[in-house]
């Protein structure tokens, strides 16, 4: 089983092959995946028709074969990201060709594996995929809302540093400007790239997205620019790297902060030149993507600190944005509470009146450590947990439940309480405890840009225990790659 995946997405499997296709069923099955397996072109196109009126909702992940009779599968994919744009889509052949696989990216697909593919690859792609449905979801609801409701001059957010963020979006999303976001994790940079490529002239070009902080060190070069066959131990085919997959494009680089100093001159040098070399190869390959940049750390302090180069800051800081955390935005809080809301009612299919007041004044109480994306799953357990059609406070989770959230290790008396501080909630310590610790974890997972291994050695305890704090505090260690 998957960690990190309480919400599993609906896999279709194409293969013209049935023993291949329920093979691969089976695996997702295992995984705890619902999938269909079919085994033509027609018949996904008619089965990812069919789930859109399903009660079990969507395909978010397609895993399809590229070569199929009849409608072959660069042309089912044509038509699955035409149509099912909130669809992530994996590429399988068993002739795999450089050409083949960057056609394949250019089209839409988020990544591309060859056969025979061993269980650990499924898996690795099967976690981009969910990354790449929930960022294609986010996206697509916020061009809905800036295209059908407001108009391409709308903006989303009443908070005024929102409304001023997306006037510069309009501002830089024609031109190919390099811009850099900074922000918490959570707060929803990866949201704000993909509306400035969906406002620019390169919308229905390519969208790579890249979260540097989630590729281990060696493998971190080969993904930005790619590799030949041989060129390392496992290198068992060429890899497309993200800056080609973008060609045309756009890239958005989250975590930048993260990258070596060794891969930051690469960096430097592909975005003065716009040149690079994929790994193990002499051949420079010219490419035309408008790269995003965003940092969860400030990097002003990186680059005096020495951890980051100067130059290279020089070079990435022509734009800059400053996303502010949820927190600092209490007057967001219900409009995006709603919106949640309402998507849960059209994935669930309920109708939801609304909150509870005491429920939205929690809401907008609570200090948010995981930002708009805990926002996000906070409604979404609320949605699946309540009775009625109102969701109450006792349909929220205790750390948001609780009668005092803005200063969690403060004695102060909840609102409404008398000078004398006679009015609070009792409860346990152990319950009291829990919105402090989980916060102070969160901290020192961020801190250490989510490397359990050194945050288990910062708060004194073994990784066994930090995980079982993480599961039990409701922390999901995938989440800060999904937010951006």
């Amino acid at each position: 089983m998957m960690p990190g995946s309480a919400h599993k997405q609906r896999v279709l499997v194409i293969d013209d092959d049935p023993i291949v296709a329920d093979s691969l069923a089976a695996f997702f099955e295992g995984e705890g995946f619902p999938a269909l397996a079919v085994y033509g072109g027609d018949e996904a196109l008619g089965a990812l028709d069919d789930a859109s009126d399903s009660p079990a909702g969507p395909f978010g992940i397609v895993l399809c074969d590229i070569n199929l009779p009849g409608r072959g599968g660069l042309e089912l994919l044509g038509e699955i990201t035409k149509h099912h744009r909130r669809t992530a889509v994996i590429m399988l052949t068993g002739y795999g060709t450089v050409e083949s696989a960057v056609e394949a990216l250019r089209l839409g697909a988020i990544d591309y594996l060859t056969k025979p593919v061993v269980d650990d690859e499924l898996r690795i792609a099967l976690r981009r995929a969910m990354h790449h449905h929930a960022l294609k979801s986010e996206n697509a609801m916020l061009r809905d809302r800036i295209e059908g409701s407001f108009g391409l001059d709308g903006v989303v957010g009443q908070d005024p540093r929102m409304r001023r963020i997306f006037e510069v979006v309009r501002a830089v999303a024609a031109s190919r400007t390099t811009v850099l976001m900074s922000g918490e994790s959570g707060v929803g940079k990866s949201l704000i790239a993909g509306a400035i490529h969906q406002a620019s002239p390169r919308k229905d070009k390519p969208y790579v997205e890249l979260s540097c902080g989630s590729i281990p060190e060696t493998l971190l070069e080969s993904e930005l620019f790619g590799h030949v066959k041989g060129a390392f131990t496992g290198a068992h085919a060429d890899k497309v790297g993200r800056f080609l997959a973008a060609d045309g494009g756009t890239l958005f680089l989250d975590e930048i902060n993260s990258a070596s100093p060794g891969m930051q001159l690469k960096l430097l040098r592909v975005l003065q030149e716009r040149k690079f070399e994929p790994v193990g190869s002499n051949e420079t390959i010219e490419v035309d993507a408008r790269v995003i940049l965003a940092s969860n750390q400030p990097l002003e302090d990186l680059v005096a600190s020495g951890q980051f180069r100067q130059d290279l800051y020089y070079r990435i800081n022509v734009v800059k944005i400053e996303v502010p955390p949820l927190r600092d935005r209490e007057g967001d809080i219900r409009m995006l509470a709603e919106r949640f809301l309402d998507e849960q009612s059209e994935q669930l299919g309920r109708a939801f009146a609304g909150f509870a007041p005491e429920a939205m004044a929690a809401l907008r109480r609570y200090q948010y450590p995981g930002n708009v994306r805990e926002l996000a799953n906070i409604i979404e357990r609320a949605a699946v947990l309540a009775q009625g059609q109102t969701i109450t406070v006792d349909d929220l989770p205790p750390q948001v439940s609780d009668a005092d959230h803005r200063s969690a290790l403060s004695l102060l008396p909840s609102e409404g309480a008398d000078a004398g501080g006679s009015a609070w909630t009792p409860q346990t310590l152990a319950d009291a405890m829990i919105g402090p610790e989980r916060r102070y974890i969160l901290r020192s997972l961020e801190a250490n840009g989510w490397n359990r291994t050194a945050t288990a050695e910062q708060l004194g305890i073994n990784r066994t225990t930090l995980y079982k704090k993480m599961r039990s505090l409701g922390i999901d260690p995938d989440d800060h790659a999904r937010a951006g």
